[in-house]
């Protein structure tokens, strides 16, 4: 499990490590991991975290571009950039190339009935600051 904080949001997310094995490991990797999370441009009611040209060193398993809100997905790049995708409610993954597939990785398991208010408050208030950290 890893405590997800946005702001003054505070949520538990289970890893999918059966189904999505070498993105786990390699977020793991990363932790603890801090960035600003965003409101996403072309995926509807999501937001983001944008990481460029960032070599995550996984291929693609475990992808949807329609995650549920609260199914975190990592992009590892190709068709766009690498990116972490946090729906908060309908969500079509995409960028300005059109619909693309993440890697579903980590799932939202407590506070996701707050998804909608942080969604409204990435989205009327700007970026938020977003931390991944181990429980």
């Amino acid at each position: 499990m890893l405590r997800v904080t946005v702001g003054s949001f505070v949520f538990t997310a289970r890893l999918e490590e059966d189904a999505a094995p070498k993105t786990c490991a390699a977020f793991l990797d990363l932790l603890p991991f801090r960035n600003k999370l965003i409101q996403a441009r072309w995926s509807g009611e999501s937001a983001w975290i944008p990481l460029g040209d960032f070599a995550v060193g996984v291929g693609t398993e475990n992808a949807t571009s329609y995650p549920a809100p609260g199914e975190i997905l990592l992009y590892p790049g190709g068709y766009s950039e690498t990116e972490i995708l946090f729906p908060y409610g309908a969500t079509c993954f995409a960028s300005k190339l059109g619909q693309l597939a993440g890697n579903h990785f980590l799932t939202i398991v407590v506070g996701g009935e707050r998804l909608k208010e942080l969604g409204r408050t990435v989205l009327w208030e700007g970026a938020q600051e977003i931390a991944f950290d181990r429980e």
